[in-house]
């Protein structure tokens, strides 16, 4: 078969998946495929609708089936799916009354091989064939995207070990398209490098482009990276970003940039010192390795434990930026040299250098705690402060959100508010 394009429209509201439905199709996706979690919020009138907007599409329901194979299977496809999807982790018996089901009302069926671990993964593919599936889906979930993995070392195995059509998804985009063909492929899932897309035609069609010239196409958004790239990501996003990937943690609140535009990005240092105490932020500007970030715990209170001097040291050590739990003094020549400081306090006392304090070791600043080695991101927002060993699902659930809002800005923009765009009265608690 001819590759195909499917859109994944994992929404909660039916309304803001058929505008992208509508511009998808415009663009070249051959399948509209409703998401598990728009089946989830609205029920099976999501399929309903779509084949009456859509008469001609094939529609995929993503079931995700565990249990109740033939009952889930009739209603989805009574409903008006012509290819319903079970998870591959089901038992033989429920995968073979989809399989029943489907014969009974015309619908294809689909067995989606996510969580099947790695070494299990042709074995189940085999069985799966075996037992009368019509395609299988080779699926890198939404959660290990977020930690910079893919479906493709998954996919060829898969693809090398059924005659059956097989399907992949997971952070596919404009420059990786071609490659899930390459792959072994025969069917392309899109979700958000589509319906997060501003214009969702324009992004089917580079995407389409990619698939039928088997070329890749640069992508700004809808990438997720290794650690090694996180500093680039994290100079894109915002703190507000960062904060809602972090379920709106993470800030070190009551520290402000000291003035307008900084924007830093890098592992902390930490010092704590005693109010006053500059010794250690001196000592420390020498241990320093340049691109880290100073993270300094002065008791959130004065006098001055950094100044003019100081900073010039800093711009010489090529530290990125500090962060000063405490006060600062000698602004008016810090913003002369567009030096990025973050503090709590400005004043003009400075105290005494008397040594106390230590460097590199676990501080709390405004009840967060920061470890040396934690990531820091500052901006006109503030700071907020990522733990080393989260930094990379951190930084891409980030960017999935600014990408969400790229979306959203748009259909605002088209005439419309926030409130009208997420329904929001609609998702009140109750």
């Amino acid at each position: 078969m001819q590759p195909v394009l499917q859109v994944a429209l994992d929404f909660l509201n039916l309304n803001r998946a058929l505008k992208v439905a509508e511009e998808a199709l415009s663009g070249g996706v051959d399948w509209l495929e409703a998401g598990t979690p728009l089946i989830k919020s609205e029920g099976l009138d999501v399929i309903r609708e779509l084949r009456k907007r859509f008469p001609n599409a094939t529609i995929v329901a993503d079931m995700k089936i565990m249990d109740a194979g033939r009952t889930e299977t009739e209603a989805a496809a009574k409903a008006g799916a012509n290819i319903v999807c079970v998870l591959a982790c089901a038992s033989d018996s429920t995968i073979r009354e989809c399989v029943e089901a489907g014969k009974n009302y015309g619908a294809r069926i689909e067995a989606d091989l996510i969580e099947i671990k790695e070494q299990d993964l042709a074995r189940r593919a085999k069985e799966v064939e075996k037992l009368g599936v019509d395609y299988i889906g080779v699926h890198c979930a939404i959660d290990e995207q977020m930690q910079g993995k893919d479906a493709f070392s998954r996919l060829r195995k898969v693809a090398e070990a059924v005659s059956v059509p097989v399907a992949c998804a997971g952070g596919i985009n404009s420059e990786t398209a071609h490659q899930a063909v390459q792959f072994g492929a025969q069917i392309v899932i899109v979700g958000g490098a589509i319906t997060k897309a501003p214009d969702a035609a324009l992004a089917a069609g580079r995407i389409k482009k990619g698939i039928t010239k088997g070329e890749s196409i640069v992508s700004k958004f809808f990438k997720r990276v290794g650690q090694d790239q996180v500093y680039k990501v994290l100079k894109e996003v915002s703190t507000a970003n960062l904060s809602d990937a972090m379920h709106r943690s993470g800030d070190l609140k009551g520290i402000r940039p000291l003035f307008a535009g900084i924007k830093i990005a890098g592992p902390a240092l930490t010092v704590r010192t005693y109010p006053g105490d500059w010794a250690k932020t001196v000592e420390a500007v020498d241990q320093a390795e340049g691109g880290q970030i100073l993270v300094i715990d002065a008791g959130g209170v004065g006098p001055a434990v950094w100044g003019e001097l100081t900073t010039h040291g800093a711009i010489q050590a090529k530290i990125a930026g500090v962060v000063i739990n405490g006060a600062v003094r000698d602004t008016g020549e810090i913003r002369k040299l567009k030096f990025p400081l973050f503090s709590k306090i400005i004043t003009s006392a400075a105290g005494e250098p008397k040594g106390f304090g230590e460097i590199g070791i676990p501080i709390v600043v405004a009840e967060t705690r920061v470890r040396s080695g934690d990531w820091i991101v500052g901006d006109d927002d503030g700071v907020v402060c990522i733990p080393q060993e989260k930094i990379t699902e951190v930084a891409n659930r980030a960017m999935g959100i600014l990408e969400q809002e790229n979306r959203l800005r748009a259909e605002i923009d088209r005439g419309s508010t926030l409130a009208k765009v997420i329904e929001l009265l609609r998702w009140e608690k109750k």
